[in-house]
């Protein structure tokens, strides 16, 4: 699961999730940016949105060529379907591949975030929902990123 849920979206992942895979509003989208960061868990969990996160003095996108944010919209996710037998409600995206990302920026993480409107080219309207450890140090082979085979965020009663 998710190395963290970002304190803006707890409550909301599989909300969120759901308007995109609706497409309402339109336009809606997951958005995954790759950073590479020295801040910590705790200061970055506090942060509203991709601009704020992307404002953290230790925290920074990465800028390997081969690599772009990837935009997944209703067509790329799986309707919501709680798991009623083991009693959580489990988000899983498709694994993504970056292709031939060449060396440059090492990254520590992964961002999922919710774009409310992709035509809107403005990172201070994108909320961030999750944030995975990802090291690696690209060397101009193939990335591929499973978030996790369960999925990127499962819900779950409390113990």
């Amino acid at each position: 699961m998710a190395s963290f849920v970002f304190n803006v979206a707890l409550g909301r992942v599989a909300e969120l999730y759901n308007r995109v895979k609706s497409n309402d509003p339109a336009n809606s989208a997951l958005v995954l940016v790759a950073i590479e960061t020295a801040a910590t868990d705790a200061t970055l969990r506090d942060l509203d949105t991709l601009a704020a996160v992307l404002a953290d003095g230790d925290t920074a996108e990465v800028t390997n060529s081969g690599y772009a944010r990837v935009v997944l919209d209703q067509d790329d996710l799986n309707a919501i379907a709680p798991d009623d037998g083991n009693d959580r409600m489990d988000l899983d995206i498709p694994d993504q591949t970056w292709s031939a990302v060449e060396a440059g920026d090492d990254w520590t993480d992964i961002l999922i975030c919710y774009d409310p409107d992709t035509t809107s080219g403005d990172d201070s309207n994108i909320i961030p929902l999750t944030l995975h450890d990802f090291s690696l140090t690209p060397d101009g082979s193939d990335i591929v990123a499973q978030i996790n085979a369960a999925g990127f965020y499962r819900a779950a009663p409390a113990a």
